[in-house]
Formats: C-alpha cells, structure tokens, sequence
C-alpha cells in the first residue's frame, strides 16, 4: 500500500510538472502592473513550480507576469542579455535569479537607475539595490545535507559533493555550510568537489569518474535538483545503490523515483512555489508603497522514505495539491 501511495505521489508531481510548462499569462489590461521574472533556466521541475507559483500570485492579484529565462544555467551572458532586454521594456518590477552573484551586479544596478525595483529570488546577487530576497537560507541547507549524510556514514568515510553552477551564491552558500558542518568530523574527508554546470550527463560522468577513482567512496552530496538527478542515475546504473549514500536537492519526479529505489537516502525540499508565489505578492507591495522585509526565508525540510507520505509532506512535494 505505502508503495502505491509512492507512485500515486510521483504520478501526481510529473503530471502537475508538465502542466506548469504550458501555462501561458492571460491576456491583461494595460493599467495592471507589469513584473518580469527572470530566473536561471527555462526547464527543470524546479523552475516550473516556482513559476507556477509566482502566476498563482499573478493571478491573485492582478497583475501581468512576463517570464523570462535562457536555456540553460551557466549561460551567464544570456542572462544579462535578457535584463537588459527587460530594462528597455520598463516593467513595474523585477524579480531576479541570479546565476552570477557578481556578474549579474552591474545590470541589476541599472535596473534600479531606471527606478525599477528588484526583488531577488532562489539566490541572490551582488547589488546593494535589491529590495528584498525571498528563497532558501542555503547555510542552513547546505548544513542539513551534510548533517544526515554524516548521520549515513556513521562520523567517519569519504564524501564527494556534486555542486551546480561556482559563481551562483546559493552555490557557494550551500557548499559553506556543508564544509562547515563536516569539519566538526575528524574522520570525514571531503574526497572532491566538482560543478556540473546545472547538467545532469555532467552530473553523471562526474559521478562515474569519482567512482573509478574512489573505489571506496561511502557518500555524495548533491546541491541542487539536475545534479542530483545525474548522481542518482550513475549510482543506480553502477549498482551502488545503499552502499554508496546519496544526499538530494529538491524533488523531481525522477528523483524521488530513485528514493523510492534506495538509491537516494534523503531529499533537501526547498519551497520553489511559495518562493514565485510570495516573489510576486513582495513586488505588489513594493510597487504599491508598502514595507516588505528585507529577507524572506521560505523554509526547508528533510525528506525520507519515513515522513515522505505524512500529509504535511506531500504537500511539499506536491504544492498544487491541496
């Protein structure tokens, strides 16, 4: 029973996944507010749900939601290209993603020299002139992930950690608390770090090359959804599943797919729906005159396969579920 309740719960998230991608803003009046969101990539479960968040919010409150992202993470310049492009059409705001803390700075400071207010999501950026941040504290994520994982390997082994994208502060952030917290070990040793740019055949490769070179490898951490999305797939495909523990981000079909399998041990939710639904309703504020704070952490939480089906829990693996 508890493993077609687990196939109902992966059903239920790729069909929602799927429908998110085609939702297209409606058609607005021109005297309603214009926001454009621009986030780091235009694919990924992730994304999807953050943007499905952000039009419920649209929706809510009347406003015109115009999204825009490149194909892929590390396109750094296209990124840019699309604020630029985004300042010539002069929304009422702009919530940003930034998958260069320091090479989206500069731009978002024009954005806020055309009086346009930025709100930044998902990870921030290295301007003075954001109004807020609405996301995950990364910190505390990244010490989550290796809090369990050290839990895993019972204080003493060898860990890998699969990162995303090196210039994108909830990278860097999450890799921090991550060393931080598993330099209290002494029997722990952080084999390698790599970055799989966001890609889950570099996720995957990387992952085989760490198994050939570190025969007795007890755990890989993985950062974000696509890397650990390619991590699962290599551990499985290896027959390494349960001996070689796997820390995940987030919670695509596939990868719980692979909790289910054993190949996972444990999911890092992050709440990407409510980060577009409150990035939005903070923009609203903002441009209306209104006080938002200045940071705004939407929570994380550890999944397994002993909570995944409690009801509270669902609702984070499923956010458009009631």
């Amino acid at each position: 029973m508890k493993r077609m309740n687990l196939f109902l719960v992966v059903i239920l998230s790729l069909s929602f996944s799927l429908s998110s991608c085609s939702i297209q803003t409606g058609v607005m009046s021109d005297n309603r507010f214009v926001i454009d969101l621009i986030v780091k990539m235009n694919q990924g479960d992730y994304w999807n749900t953050l943007r499905s968040g952000a039009e419920a919010a649209a929706k809510e409150f009347n406003v015109k939601l115009q999204f825009r992202a490149p194909n892929y993470e590390d396109d750094i310049s296209g990124q840019i290209e699309l604020v630029n492009q985004s300042i010539q059409n002069g929304p009422d705001a702009v919530i940003l993603a930034a998958s260069d803390y320091m090479g989206l700075a500069q731009v978002t400071d024009r954005i806020a020299y055309h009086n346009i207010p930025i709100i930044s999501i998902d990870s921030e950026v290295g301007s003075a002139r954001v109004k807020t941040y609405v996301g995950t504290n990364n910190y505390e994520a990244g010490q989550l992930a290796a809090k369990r994982m050290i839990e895993l390997i019972h204080e003493s082994g060898q860990i890998a950690v699969m990162n995303f994208v090196q210039a994108a502060k909830n990278a860097s952030q999450r890799e921090e608390g991550f060393q931080d917290y598993v330099a209290r070990f002494p029997n722990v040793r952080v084999v390698d770090i790599q970055y799989s740019q966001s890609n889950q055949r570099n996720a995957e490769e990387i992952t085989r090359n760490w198994l050939a070179q570190y025969p007795s490898l007890d755990g890989i951490v993985a950062l974000n959804a696509e890397s650990s999305i390619g991590v699962g797939r290599e551990i499985q495909r290896s027959g390494k599943g349960g001996k070689v523990k796997v820390i995940a981000f987030d919670s695509p079909p596939e990868t719980m797919g692979l909790l289910q399998d054993g190949v996972v041990q444990a999911l890092i939710l992050q709440n990407p729906f409510n980060n577009g639904y409150l990035a939005v309703k903070n923009a609203v504020d903002i441009i209306e005159g209104r006080n938002v704070p200045e940071r705004m952490d939407t929570g994380i939480k550890l999944i397994d396969l002993d909570n995944m089906l409690w009801p509270e829990n669902q609702k984070l693996l499923i956010p458009f579920v009631k």
